[in-house]
């Protein structure tokens, strides 16, 4: 009878072992964490979770990623840091903040690039041009994939002290940057004092006086309430900044290619969408910060011809750190793209 008994248990756990294996999906659902720097329903947090509900949707549920806004998970360095490791499967990650990781990752971050979005359009967003190309190469060199890119914005200054009508009105302001190369080059050159910090003790620094300004554009200075602490903002359009979808590659390495198909595909149609859609409120960012009781300063075409002939006189200061035939081939992209 016993052994009778153990050959009935052991054909019924056959014949369960063989259902779950044919249900692969119900047996085991592939859990993710995905983390931002970004405010609470900002512009990118909305699109990382239209990305998050996407992916659900197109994988019939078996892959679920869960969104972190907010430095919920530390700020973009520690974030990339986790994704190297494999410690955290996903980000929405700004490669400029991430020069700590590798000096490469800012290069996009070189002054005055483009000035307009139809030179944003033709440089950053060629999945053929020098900027992405290297970007891709340099992340995936610390185990990080990128999955597509998004816009934040063009970068302004604001500041507490005084109005930044032309490059000498940047002398002796304390301004925090990124940790920046390119950025902080640029303004060293203006003679500023600059201070390097991450993103999340930005707010407090501004509002305890540790430094006198920021550079960041009209929807991170709005979403993040940074505006609050300041009275001047000047938009230099000094830097142009994009970032990246990206994926720790012990996560990526153990999804399916169709799998991944799914999760390139939805990042480029997401972005697109995030792109088109931050332009349009870049605007309205710039009109609440005014309505806020914040000067608003557009410089005209002989002040930012000074803003630009300032910012591109770093260039070749930089060359040891991006490489003299990386700054080569980004030049011929901008001439060409100012011929258009």
């Amino acid at each position: 009878m016993k052994r009778h008994f153990a050959i009935k248990f052991a054909a019924a756990a056959f014949v369960a072992s063989a259902m779950l294996g044919s249900f692969p999906a119900l047996a085991q659902q592939v859990k993710a964490r995905m983390g931002h720097v970004f405010a609470t329903n900002s512009p990118m947090d909305q699109a990382a979770k239209e990305f998050a509900k996407l992916i659900g949707e197109r994988s019939n549920g078996k892959i679920a990623i869960t969104v972190f806004p907010d430095s919920q998970l530390g700020g973009e360095q520690a974030q990339a840091r986790e994704l190297s490791r494999g410690s955290l499967e996903l980000a929405l990650l700004n490669p400029g903040s991430l020069a700590g990781l590798d000096p490469l990752l800012d290069i996009h971050y070189l002054p005055y690039i483009a000035s307009d979005f139809k030179a944003v359009d033709a440089i950053f967003y060629n999945p053929n041009g020098i900027l992405q190309k290297t970007l891709r190469e340099t992340l995936a060199k610390h185990k990080i994939q990128t999955l597509g890119f998004f816009e934040l914005e063009f970068r302004a200054v604001t500041n507490s002290k005084q109005p930044i009508k032309s490059p000498a009105d940047l002398t002796g302001l304390k301004l925090r940057v990124p940790g920046s190369a390119a950025i902080k080059s640029f303004f060293e050159a203006a003679g500023t004092q600059v201070v390097v910090m991450p993103f999340p003790e930005l707010f407090t620094a501004l509002q305890q006086q540790a430094v006198d300004g920021q550079d960041n554009g009209a929807s991170i200075t709005y979403e993040s309430r940074l505006f609050e602490t300041q009275k001047y903002m000047t938009t230099t359009q000094h830097v142009y900044a994009m970032g990246t979808v990206a994926s720790s590659s012990r996560f990526w390495d153990k999804l399916s290619d169709a799998d991944k198909k799914i999760f390139k595909d939805t990042a480029e149609e997401v972005m697109a969408r995030q792109i088109k859609n931050n332009r349009e409120l870049n605007g309205q960012f710039l009109q609440k910060i005014e309505a806020s009781g914040i000067k608003v300063f557009r410089p005209d075409a002989q002040a930012m011809a000074e803003f630009e002939k300032l910012g591109q006189s770093v260039w070749d200061k930089l060359a040891p750190i991006y490489g003299e035939e990386r700054i080569a081939a980004l030049r011929e992209e901008v001439r060409k793209a100012r011929q258009q």
